[in-house]
């Protein structure tokens, strides 16, 4: 069974875009390097402009972000000056380190009113060693992923390693992150050898020892439990999991293992250190006014 059953919760990211959260959790901050997962979507049938759902520049510190996308498709654009557009089964691995600025915007209307959009973004903490390291942007097209099929099973290796398989995208501490397609009936286990493991069902079901778990809960596993799960329907699973890196703080989007760090970053970003996208500065999300401080287990306090 699992040790944990997360909820997501309902999250504002943008005027006109609404997630589900599912990490972090109040008693669960993290599952190995893993401390941010929003499900945006799917959002279909869009009318009207299709920019109310943008997501203006903002700041990170201290992680990776991941984005994966199961439909539509998003622009990225960046303080380094990369521009570069998702789509479907891309990765999008931007390292923030000691500092980074980036927007997502949906700029392509005709396609999205044509397209559900579906979008997963992690953040992936950065080992202490890692954490001031330089920014770093990188795109790896679906073809540049492993892939694996059998009897009602497909399976996108995206990020770590996993089931003999391995994938390009760089990552700074022991990971793995899947996403799952399963046929009704079909049988799958949880890969082993990582001390924390998840389990976040996208869209279906599954049946674990009798209990049917649905849409939108995150299953989590510790590193003995080998679960052997079934799908009740056809069903989209994310998997991931890797080596826990230790406590860390976060407050809005910054995660830093030093609380000062946190509170450097915001002087930062307020005092106009961190350098907004090149070719998207006109606007900018600013520093929150919420006067909380860090949060640090088992306390939770992000923003959007």
């Amino acid at each position: 069974m699992p040790k944990l059953v997360i909820e997501a919760r309902k999250a504002t990211i943008s005027a006109d875009l609404n997630v589900r959260r599912i990490l972090p959790f109040r008693r669960q901050r993290m599952v190995g390097p893993f401390i941010f997962l929003d499900h945006a979507g799917p959002v279909a049938n869009m009318a009207g402009d299709v920019s109310s759902m943008d997501v203006l520049p903002h700041p990170h510190i201290g992680l990776s972000t991941l984005t994966y996308l199961l439909s539509g498709q998003v622009t990225h654009r960046d303080s380094l000056g990369v521009e570069q557009i998702i789509r479907p089964g891309e990765v999008n691995w931007m390292t923030a380190g000691k500092g980074i600025a980036h927007s997502e915007r949906f700029e392509d209307a005709a396609f999205l009113k044509q397209h559900q959009l579906e979008m997963l973004q992690t953040w992936v903490a950065l080992p202490e060693e890692d954490e001031e390291s330089d920014p770093a942007f990188s795109n790896f097209s679906a073809d540049e992923l492993p892939v694996f099929t059998d009897k009602g099973l497909w399976m996108r290796l995206i990020a770590g390693e996993a089931y003999g398989l391995k994938s390009d995208v760089k990552s700074h501490s022991p990971l793995f992150y899947i996403h799952v397609n399963l046929e009704p009936g079909t049988a799958f286990e949880l890969p082993g050898g990582y001390p924390e493991r998840g389990i976040y069902i996208t869209k279906g079901s599954i049946e674990l020892n009798g209990t049917i778990y649905n849409e939108s809960q995150m299953l989590v596993f510790g590193k003995v439990e080998r679960p052997v799960f079934r799908a009740i329907e056809a069903t989209t699973l994310i998997l991931l999991g890797g080596e826990p890196l230790g406590d860390r703080y976060i407050w809005w989007n910054f995660v830093s293992s030093r609380k000062e760090r946190i509170e450097q970053a915001k002087a930062d970003w307020t005092a106009g250190r961190i350098l907004l996208p090149p070719n998207d500065d006109k606007v900018f999300i600013p520093l929150p006014s919420d006067k909380s401080r860090p949060s640090e287990p088992p306390e939770a306090n992000l923003l959007s």
